[in-house]
């Protein structure tokens, strides 16, 4: 192997894999236990039967060289549960995050920073504000690092990566 080779196996990138599984028991331990033992970290990860179907679409963002995300789509393929492994490379991905903040913040500026990641106030009650967005996952990352240094949240609490191939 080539020294370009060999530094392209070992550069470390994000990754988004869907699997399409039967919808049965245990398959997402099995799924997350596969991951576990070989150390492969999952930064995202999110589950939702396929409509009238009896198969569910599984989301996985993780990061690793070409040579172990390989393997990861390898080892995927192994699992009977499992009928179809996508490494996509061109995807549209949204990630979506509720935020309370305290009520003792100006309800125009929690709005007009809502808006500006694609997102908006949800609910008033008497002790907070909770907003939504939902937007590509590096601008929900800025968003919530916004509105922490504005704002103090409360909670934040984010739903996972979707993705589909372009």
């Amino acid at each position: 192997m080539n020294n370009f080779n060999h530094y392209y196996d070992t550069i470390e990138t994000r990754r988004v894999i869907s699997v399409i599984v039967i919808n049965e028991d245990s398959v997402l331990s099995r799924i997350v236990g596969l991951f576990s033992a070989r150390g492969y970290n999952i930064d995202s990860l999110t589950v939702a039967p396929i409509p009238d179907s009896e198969y569910s679409r599984i989301t996985i963002v993780t990061v690793g060289s070409k040579r172990v995300i390989d393997q990861i789509v390898k080892q995927l393929n192994k699992l009977i549960p499992v009928l179809k492994v996508n490494e996509h490379s061109n995807v549209i991905e949204k990630d979506t995050v509720l935020i309370k903040i305290p009520i003792d913040q100006n309800l125009s500026d929690v709005a007009a920073l809502a808006a500006a990641y694609k997102g908006s106030i949800q609910n008033v009650t008497e002790d907070a504000i909770v907003v939504s967005a939902t937007d590509e996952p590096n601008r929900i990352m800025n968003f919530i690092k916004v509105v922490q240094k504005r704002f103090h949240p409360l909670e934040i609490v984010r739903s996972g990566v979707v993705a589909m191939e372009r």
